[in-house]
């Protein structure tokens, strides 16, 4: 067990990481990662460029093959599925490059994740973020940052998955759209687990249950005590 890691919520656990050891070719980047996340909980991984966060995540949602390790939503092993049946199990992945189509609207955007899904509730998602609303025929290309941003995570929100999986969703943008993102992620826990990669800690320590520090590749902390989720208590471990 890494320093200062609490047991965590194994039992019961929506997903349930165990011995993950990843490599890009001879470069060996996840080193024995543990983890879990119970329904509804909101799960931050927090460390310096380079530490394994966003390669975590994109093992988790099928876009990378590990070395060796087990990966369980529930009782189904995600190892083996591809990433748009890992998707269809209810894992979303939120990538930090805030990439849409760019030729295609704002709604036409939203139509290829409706289809997908089968879910056409766009109220529900311009409840969340409602410029989107205004931004219907707007291509991905004239959008900003910030509507971008909005945008995948609505995408990523149709068929209401029961767990999100989002890497860096404040990087490059401005505060005032950093802190209505906290509100939404606050809102999106009461029915959706999360999983947040976020170099912002005053967001990550607002709104995280339960804090993982990465160091090098490796599990160095857990965080999870009432009280011990603060900036400063993170910074230690970076």
């Amino acid at each position: 067990m890494p320093p200062d890691a609490g047991p965590g919520p194994a039992a019961g656990a929506l997903l349930a990481v165990e011995g993950l050891n990843v490599s890009y070719g001879a470069s060996k980047v996840l080193f024995d990662v543990a983890l879990t996340v119970a329904p509804r909980e909101v799960v931050a991984c927090v460390g310096r460029n380079g530490a394994g966060k966003s390669t975590l995540l994109k093992t988790i949602s099928g876009f990378l093959r590990p070395d060796a390790g087990s990966i369980r939503c529930g009782d189904t092993r995600l190892l083996g599925l591809r990433s748009y049946e890992i998707a269809r199990l209810g894992i979303k992945y939120v990538p930090q490059d805030k990439k849409v189509f760019s030729d295609l609207t704002v709604r036409e955007n939203l139509e290829l994740g409706s289809y997908a899904s089968g879910d056409y509730d766009w109220g529900r998602i311009t409840g969340y973020f409602p410029k989107l609303a205004r931004l219907m025929d707007r291509k991905g290309g004239y959008l900003s940052g910030g509507e971008r941003q909005m945008l995948m995570i609505g995408r990523a929100l149709l068929g209401n998955p029961k767990l999100l999986l989002v890497d860096e969703p404040a990087e490059g943008l401005a505060p005032s759209i950093v802190s209505h993102l906290r509100e939404v992620l606050r809102e999106l826990s009461a029915a959706t687990a999360l999983v947040l990669v976020e170099q912002n800690l005053p967001l990550v320590c607002a709104i995280a249950n339960r804090v993982y520090a990465l160091k090098e590749g490796r599990i160095v902390a857990e965080l999870s005590e009432p009280g011990s989720i603060s900036p400063g208590a993170c910074e230690r471990y970076l």
